[in-house]
C-alpha cells in the first residue's frame, strides 16, 4: 500500500514538473580532444587525440536562472604516446555521469556549467595491452553552453581529471569537448 502511494506521488510531481517545464530531457553529442597530464614518462611525449562524445541530458530548473543538468554519456578519452621509436594511441572509452550546476548570465541563453564527473571505464583500444588503466575516473567539468533556439544548444567544456589514469604512470585524463544538442 505505502508503495503504491508513494508511486502516484511520484507520478503526480513527475508530470506537474515536465509540464511546468521544469525538466527537459534531451541528447549531445561532439568532439573531444583528450590528452593525459600531470606527471611524465621518461622517453615518451603525450600528444591530444581526436575522439568523440554522446549521450542523454536532462535539466532541472530550480530557480530562474539556476538549473541541476546531470547527464549520460559515452566519451573515449586518452592519448597519443609517441616515443621509444613507437607511436601507440591509447583510447580510453568511459561511460561518464556529470552532474553539473548551470548558471544562466543571459535570459535563458547563455549559461555557466560546473560540477564534478564520475566515469567508469568500459573499454580500451591501443596496439600494447600494458592492462595498467584504472576502471574509474573523477574529474570537475565546467563550461559554457548557449541555446541557439529553444531546443537546439552548443556547448563547450574542459574536464580536469582528478584521479590518476593509469596504474604506473601519474599521469590524469584532461578533455575539451564542443556538443551540439537538442533538448525536447
Amino acid at each position: 500500500m505505502n508503495k503504491t502511494i508513494f508511486m502516484l506521488v511520484l507520478l503526480v510531481l513527475g508530470t506537474g514538473i515536465s509540464q511546468a517545464q521544469l525538466l527537459k530531457f534531451g541528447v549531445k553529442g561532439g568532439l573531444n580532444f583528450a590528452n593525459y597530464t600531470g606527471g611524465s614518462v621518461s622517453g615518451i611525449d603525450f600528444k591530444t587525440i581526436t575522439s568523440y562524445h554522446a549521450g542523454i541530458v536532462t535539466e532541472l530548473k530550480v530557480f530562474e536562472n539556476f538549473a541541476i543538468q546531470p547527464e549520460l554519456l559515452y566519451s573515449t578519452q586518452g592519448s597519443e604516446l609517441k616515443g621509444l621509436g613507437d607511436q601507440v594511441k591509447n583510447e580510453l572509452g568511459y561511460l561518464s555521469l556529470p552532474l553539473l550546476t548551470k548558471f544562466y548570465l543571459t535570459t535563458n541563453k547563455l549559461s555557466l556549467e560546473l560540477g564534478p564527473q564520475a566515469s567508469v571505464l568500459v573499454s580500451e583500444r591501443n596496439k600494447i595491452d600494458t592492462n595498467d588503466t584504472k576502471t574509474y575516473d573523477i574529474g570537475l567539468a565546467g563550461g559554457l553552453s548557449f541555446k541557439i533556439t529553444d531546443g537546439i544548444f552548443i556547448s563547450g567544456r574542459y574536464v580536469a581529471g582528478l584521479t590518476e589514469a593509469k596504474k604506473e604512470a601519474d599521469v590524469k585524463n584532461s578533455v575539451i569537448q564542443f556538443s551540439l544538442g537538442y533538448m525536447f
